[in-house]
């Protein structure tokens, strides 16, 4: 049967997963297109439903099929792909990093929360820690995180909760009042501190740092995007791991 109405139960409950509220309290979120849901599945994340759009070609099974307006209506995406799936949000425990980690602080747009996700995973950050950050698990930034946000660890706390967890491990600033991160040398294990996008790190963070460093730029730019800053820092606190 395909279930064509946009106001079908179903169909309302699966487009309510794109606020945080309704994620939190059906512990559910969404994975839009084929790459993004087989990757979720490799990671050992559960599917609860599949859901697919009527012209859909592929070869997973869906346990639910949509017309095109229907289905459409679920998705944030302009052109949506036709399958989707309904995952069961993933838990972790707050306790202290077993290596280097993240800390990201305030960062507020969904795009740079998935997009900062993303390069952890790919250099080797794998267990992050966030406070009063975009939701993770928002469409856009599950989007963003190209399937990172299903291999890595996600930590969510209060300031004090967050802080508690690191104690010990030396904390290291992003902040253009720091010293040249392409000549600093970072202790055997840290956690990166990134902050909002506008007002920096919180003044808590700061003071419980060890270090602070920053990316020269030329005199012309005043600031380089959060995502892309983390990426250049974390690569370059990782450098030797890559030569």
């Amino acid at each position: 049967m395909i279930i064509l109405s946009k106001s079908n139960p179903c169909v309302k409950e699966l487009r309510a997963l794109r606020e945080k509220k309704f994620r939190r309290e059906r512990g559910m979120f969404l994975v839009e297109g084929e790459k993004m849901v087989r990757e979720c599945m490799k990671s050992g994340i559960k599917i609860s439903r599949m859901i697919a759009r009527e012209d859909y070609e592929g070869e997973l099974a869906a346990d639910l099929v949509l017309g095109e307006d229907a289905f459409n209506s679920i998705s944030e995406e302009k052109t949506p792909q036709p399958i989707l799936a309904e995952a069961v949000l993933p838990e972790f425990a707050l306790t202290p990093p077993k290596g280097s980690c993240l800390l990201l602080d305030g960062v507020s747009d969904p795009a740079n929360v998935g997009a900062i996700i993303r390069t952890a995973n790919a250099a080797g950050f794998h267990e992050l820690y966030l406070i009063g950050c975009a939701d993770p698990f928002s469409p856009k930034s599950v989007r963003a995180s190209m399937s990172g946000v299903f291999f890595v660890s996600l930590m969510q706390g209060t300031r004090e909760e967050v802080l508690s967890a690191l104690d010990g491990v030396p904390l290291i600033a992003a902040d253009m009042g720091g010293e040249n991160i392409f000549t600093f040398a970072p202790p055997e294990q840290f956690a990166l501190c990134i902050g909002n996008e506008g007002s920096g790190l919180s003044k808590q963070v700061r003071e419980k740092a060890s270090f602070t460093v920053r990316i020269p730029m030329g005199e012309h730019t005043e600031s380089l995007n959060a995502a892309v800053s983390a990426g250049i820092l974390m690569y370059e606190l990782k450098r030797t791991t890559f030569i």
